[in-house]
C-alpha cells in the first residue's frame, strides 16, 4: 500500500514536473540551472527521491515560485483528482500487492501522464457519485476481485483449517457443531457469551452478534439465529483469534467498513468458519458422488449439504472454493438473492463470478430475468409459507439456463429459505457451473429430462423476447440499442438517396 511518504515524494514530483513544462524546460535544462544532475532530479518527479531543503530553495528560484508552494502537498487545479485519490482512504490502505502490483507500479503511472490520468480519475469519480458508490462499495468489489482472481480457493486458510480439524474434531464426526464452537470459545479465548433479542435490545434489530472486546470478551449473539448461523457465527470469531486477524469488525451484519484490511480479514475468518464447517476432504468426496448419479436428485444434494452443520450459502460458497482446485472446473458463479415474502423486488446482495462472461450483475434500478430459478425458487417458498405448508427445511431446485443473447449455458443449483433474524424475509443461494466439455464429463445427470430449459437474461430491460410471460418490465434498454444500430446502418444509405 502506498505510504505518507510516498504520498508526499509523488505530490512533490507531479508538482515539480507541471511548473517545470510550464516553464517550457528540459529536464537537462532545469537540472543544470538548478545545479542538480538530471538523473536524480528524473527520480525526485518519479517521486522516487525527495530533495533537501537546500535544492528546494534553488529549484523554486528558477521555477519562479515560493518554497512553500513547492512543498505544499496541494496539486492545483489541473491536477485536483490525482490529489483526491492520493488523499482517499482507498489508495491508502488497498493492498496492491494482493493483486500483484507494487505501490512503484502506480506511481510510475501517475508520474508519466498525470494530466491524462487526472482527467481518467475525474470520469470515475463523477460517475461514482452519479450512481451514488461509496467507498465501502469499493472494497467489496475489490475483494470480489481478489476471490476471482484466485479462483475462490485459498490454501493457506484451507490448511490452518485443517490444522484445527486434526486437533480438535471429535472422533467419529463429520463436523463441528455450535455447542462445542462455543464451548472452546468461552475455555479456550475467555468468552462470555450473552443471547439476545430485539424486545431487550431493540438498538440491535437485525444484528446477528456483536462482540465487545477486553477481559473476558463479551459476544453479544441474536436468539433468533438458527443453530447453523450461530455454529457459522463461532466459528468465524475463531478464525479471528487463531489467525490474529486485525482490523476486524466487531459488528456482523454490517455493511459499512473501515478499511480494505477490515473487509479482507472478515473474508479470512469467514472463510475458515466454512472450511471447518464443511471440511475440504469430505464436501470433495460427497460431491464427486453427487456428480456421478445418473439422475437430478434434489432430495441427495440437501442430504449432502445437511451432513455439514453448515447454512445453504456457507454451503454453497464451500462448493465454489473447492471447484476449480479439485475438479478443474473454473468458470463459475455464486448469487444470492434475498427478498421480502409479499414484495415483488428482488435484491442482489452477493455475487461472486470466477470468469468474465454474461452473468447477472448488482443493478439497482433495472429488473432481474424473472425466468431464473434463482428468484423463481423465492416466490415458490414465499407461497408455501402463506399456505402454511412449509415444513421449514431448505428447497432445492436446478436448470438449465442458456442465455439468449449468447452461446453461453449453466446449469444454476439454487437453495432458498428464510433469512433469520429478519422476519419476512427470505434468501435464495445459487451457484452456476459452465456446460463446457469439463462440466459435461464430471456431471453425468445433465441430460435428465427434470432439469428444465429455459432461456434466460440479465434484466428484462435489456431482453429482446419482447413476447416473454415473466416479463415484468419492458425492453426500454434494448429498443433504445436497436433504435441507435438502425439509425447507423441507415446513415450510409440516406446520403446517397439524397445526393441522386
Amino acid at each position: 500500500m502506498i505510504s505518507a511518504s510516498d504520498r508526499v515524494r509523488l505530490i512533490f514530483g507531479l508538482k515539480l514536473r507541471q511548473l517545470r513544462q510550464d516553464k517550457g524546460l528540459q529536464i537537462n535544462e532545469l537540472a543544470d540551472l538548478a545545479g542538480i544532475s538530471p538523473s536524480y532530479l528524473n527520480e525526485i518527479e518519479k517521486g522516487k527521491k525527495y530533495p533537501k531543503s537546500e535544492k528546494i530553495f534553488a529549484l523554486a528560484k528558477v521555477l519562479d515560485t515560493h518554497y512553500d508552494n513547492l512543498v505544499s502537498v496541494s496539486l492545483g487545479k489541473r491536477l485536483e483528482p490525482i490529489e483526491e485519490l492520493l488523499n482517499s482512504n482507498i489508495l491508502q490502505e488497498l493492498p496492491l500487492e494482493l493483486f500483484g502490483l507494487e505501490a512503484a507500479d502506480l506511481l510510475r503511472m501517475l508520474s508519466e501522464a498525470p494530466v491524462k490520468l487526472g482527467a481518467f480519475v475525474s470520469t470515475v469519480i463523477e460517475i461514482s457519485r452519479n450512481h451514488g458508490l461509496n467507498v465501502e462499495q469499493f472494497y467489496f468489489s475489490a475483494l470480489r476481485s481478489f476471490q476471482e482472481l484466485h479462483d475462490n480457493y485459498f490454501e493457506e486458510i484451507e490448511d490452518i483449517a485443517g490444522t484445527f480439524i486434526r486437533a480438535y474434531l471429535p472422533e467419529n464426526e463429520v463436523t463441528f457443531r455450535e455447542e462445542w464452537l462455543k464451548e472452546h470459545l468461552e475455555k479456550s479465548y475467555d468468552y462470555r457469551i450473552i443471547e439476545f433479542d430485539e424486545m431487550e435490545k431493540p438498538e440491535l434489530t437485525g444484528i446477528r452478534s456483536v462482540v465487545l472486546p477486553g477481559s473476558p470478551a463479551i459476544m453479544l449473539v441474536n436468539r433468533h439465529l438458527g443453530a447453523k448461523q450461530r455454529a457459522f457465527t463461532f466459528g468465524r470469531e475463531i478464525g479471528f483469534r487463531l489467525m490474529e486477524l486485525s482490523p476486524r469488525p466487531y459488528i456482523s451484519s454490517q455493511t459499512e467498513a473501515e478499511s480494505f484490511d477490515q473487509v479482507l480479514n472478515n473474508f479470512k475468518a469467514s472463510y475458515f468458519a466454512g472450511a471447518i464447517l464443511v471440511p475440504r476432504e469430505s464436501l470433495v468426496m460427497g460431491l464427486a458422488g453427487f456428480f456421478a448419479r445418473a439422475s437430478w436428485r434434489p432430495e441427495k444434494f440437501l442430504d449432502l449439504m445437511n451432513t455439514f452443520d453448515a447454512t445453504p450459502e456457507i454451503f454453497m460458497h464451500r462448493i465454489s472454493n473447492i471447484m476449480s482446485r479439485h475438479f478443474g472446473v473454473h468458470e463459475i458463479f455464486f448469487l444470492r438473492f434475498d427478498k421480502e415474502t409479499h414484495s415483488q423486488v428482488f435484491r442482489l446482495t452477493k455475487e461472486m463470478h470466477t470468469a468474465k462472461l454474461p452473468f447477472i450483475h448488482s443493478s439497482a434500478n433495472e429488473h432481474y430475468c424473472r425466468r431464473w430459478v434463482s428468484l423463481t425458487i423465492l416466490d415458490e417458498l414465499a407461497q408455501l409459507q402463506e399456505d402454511k405448508k412449509w415444513d421449514g427445511s431448505a428447497l432445492c431446485q436446478a436448470q438449465i439456463a442458456d442465455f439468449i443473447d449468447t452461446s453461453s449455458s449453466y446449469l444454476l443449483i439454487s437453495l432458498a429459505k428464510d433469512s433469520p433474524p429478519r422476519e419476512g424475509y427470505n434468501s435464495s443461494v445459487s451457484l452456476g457451473f459452465p456446460l463446457n466439455e469439463r462440466v459435461k464429463t464430471l456431471i453425468r445427470f445433465l441430460d435428465d429430462p427434470r432439469l428444465v430449459r429455459k432461456g434466460v437474461n440479465q434484466t428484462c430491460e435489456r431482453c429482446r423476447l419482447e413476447a416473454c410471460r415473466e416479463r415484468s418490465f419492458p425492453p426500454v434498454i434494448w429498443r433504445r440499442q436497436q433504435r441507435n444500430k438502425t439509425l447507423k446502418e441507415l446513415i450510409p444509405g440516406l446520403r446517397e438517396t439524397l445526393i441522386s
